[in-house]
């Protein structure tokens, strides 16, 4: 588990976009369950693509037109139960981090995976989310 003194900084990025952070399995059970309207779920992470790309693309996304309904980040590395049940819910897709998934009426519509982020720029990435925000929100 990563210090908090050096995880904070990288959640509240995310908290300030207008995310919430779900911290235990029944927290990401009872978000990821919502069978109505859109869901974006970030998996944080301390590495550098999450802070040069990853969260910086999202929050460039947000500020565009359309957006999800709700706002959810779990942190790998952090809060390990919370993790591991939010990617039950990425199914198909391998353990990725960071990620990005876009949930629609409780079925993930659109995933981008790390190795989609890691070596991309933060508007390649927020271009990414805004055609999928376009298409599914």
């Amino acid at each position: 588990m990563y210090p908090l003194e050096l995880v904070k900084p990288m959640e509240n990025e995310l908290l300030q976009a207008g995310f919430e952070a779900l911290t235990d399995e029944q927290e990401v059970e009872q978000a990821l369950s919502d069978k109505e309207g859109t869901v974006l779920l970030m998996v944080n992470s301390v590495c550098g693509c999450a802070a040069a790309n990853a969260r910086p693309g999202v929050r460039l996304a947000l500020k565009s037109g359309k957006t999800p309904d709700k706002l959810y980040t779990v942190f790998a590395g952090v809060d390990r139960e919370a993790t591991a049940r939010a990617r039950e819910f990425l199914a198909p897709y391998p353990p990725s981090s960071p990620s990005i998934a876009l949930f629609k009426n409780g079925e993930l519509v659109h995933m981008i995976e790390r190795y989609q982020i890691e070596g991309r720029s933060a508007d390649i990435v927020a271009a990414n989310l805004k055609m999928a925000f376009d298409s599914y929100c």
